[in-house]
């Protein structure tokens, strides 16, 4: 089973107190492109990632994780 992942680009979006537009802006892709991240329909390259990371002085860790399957 594919294992889905978790971002908190949103939480940390609005922490920042930046739009989607902003922040696709400063990323240099598209509003939709954020839209989606945020929904976890798209899952980011490594540079967008980064970027992401940059942007938010955070880890990328702090915005991207594994979601634990508890089995059992």
């Amino acid at each position: 089973m594919k294992p889905k992942i978790i971002n908190q680009v949103r939480e940390f979006r609005k922490s920042s107190a930046m739009t989607q537009d902003e922040l696709a802006h400063l990323t240099k892709v598209s509003r939709q492109s954020i839209i989606s991240i945020e929904k976890g329909k798209y899952i980011p390259s490594l540079p967008l990632a980064l970027k992401l990371s940059q942007i938010f002085n955070c880890s990328t860790d702090k915005l991207f994780f594994l979601e634990e399957k508890h089995h059992g």
